[in-house]
This record gives C-alpha cells, structure tokens and sequence, in this order.
C-alpha cells in the first residue's frame, strides 16, 4: 500500500487547510486510515482517524476544529483543518491499516507527511 499526502502549507493563525491522502496498491477492507502529526522534538501524535464505517475518532485538541472524511472509494482520506493555532504546526503523516473486527491487523504503513506551518 502507498500513501501520497497533499495539502500542507503556510497558514496565519485562525486560517484552514485541507489536506489530502490518496491510498494505493493492495487496499483491503474493512480498514481505517486516518492523521497524526509529529512537531520538532516531539514524538508522533494521533490526530483523526476513520473507520471504512464511517465512525471517527479525534484527539481531544482538534475536536470542533479538524474534520475527517474518506471519498465513496474509501481510497482518499480528508482532514480539514479550521481555526488553526501555531500549536497545529507539524508534519501531518497518513495512515492505513486493515482491520478484522475491531481490532487492528497486519502491517501499518504511513506516508511521507506534509507540513503544516501556521503562524501566529
């Protein structure tokens, strides 16, 4: 499976941006792709993720603000960043993983991420 992100940018605090993840290769279902973010210095973070069930999940910090979403293929994962703060300031990384049930199985893959500068 390969991940290709899209979508980052220099922003001013408060500004939005939509960022992109197109899936290819071997995608199975049921599986969840979704967001993390890793800012300088610090170790990666969970962001948004979204089950090919339509249920998502968010961290804290971005609720109200940040938006996921998947195309019909399930092939392409959206997030849309609202009212951002200089604390979002990181590089985005997607996700995909196949399911089996509820549990995670099989390998992860990642993209290459995008970054994601807000200014204050």
């Amino acid at each position: 499976v390969q991940l290709v992100e899209s979508g980052g940018g220099l922003v001013q605090a408060g500004g939005s941006l939509r960022l992109a993840c197109t899936a290819s290769g071997r995608i199975e279902n049921p599986n969840v792709m979704g967001w993390y973010r890793q800012a300088p210095e610090k170790q990666r973070e969970f962001v948004a993720i979204m089950f090919t069930d339509g249920t998502t999940q968010y961290r804290d910090a971005v609720l109200g603000r940040f938006d996921i979403s998947r195309d019909n293929a399930k092939t392409t994962a959206y997030l849309q960043m609202n009212s951002l703060k200089p604390e979002d300031t990181a590089v985005y990384y997607c996700k995909y993983r196949r399911r089996f049930g509820s549990v995670e199985v099989g390998d992860t893959y990642w993209g290459k991420g995008t970054l994601v500068t807000v200014s204050s």
